[in-house]
């Protein structure tokens, strides 16, 4: 079934401003958080994640009906995406080394930045190519 295509975007805009108060504070638990919410929205699809429940129970019921919808697998494969790149940044930050905890929670940012204010979602455009490439491969 198709989801409102409001609701990943929503969930972009936490995680971007999530994210961006993990690179000013260097606050490891909080960047936990964000891994373990890509982690259930991989696990489960974005209307199960944190922010896709968020959404459903507070936002969308202020809004009007959705006029776009989209295919549920592109924003959950978005979302393995960021779990490995919030992974990495988990790694980074407290393991060390740090370049790598800010390059992987910057690159974060800038794919759920990129969704919140544009509408476009980077690791949707890679499960598109990734069809692609495996379809023409068969």
């Amino acid at each position: 079934m198709d989801i409102d295509v409001r609701g990943p975007r929503f969930g972009a805009a936490v995680t971007a401003a999530v994210l961006a108060v993990v690179l000013v504070t260097g606050s490891a638990w909080l960047l936990a958080w964000q891994t373990l919410a890509f982690l259930l929205g991989a696990a489960g699809g974005v209307s199960r994640s944190p922010y896709g429940l968020l959404f459903a129970k507070a936002v969308r019921p202020r809004l009007g009906p959705p006029t776009e919808f989209e295919a549920p697998e592109p924003p959950r494969f978005a979302q393995v995406v960021g779990l490995l790149f919030a992974g990495l940044g988990l790694v980074g930050h407290t393991l060390g080394p740090g370049w790598l905890g800010l390059a992987a929670t910057g690159a974060a940012l800038a794919a759920a930045f990129l969704n919140a204010a544009f509408g476009y979602c980077l690791g949707c455009e890679l499960y598109l190519l990734v069809r692609r490439v495996t379809v023409r491969a068969e």
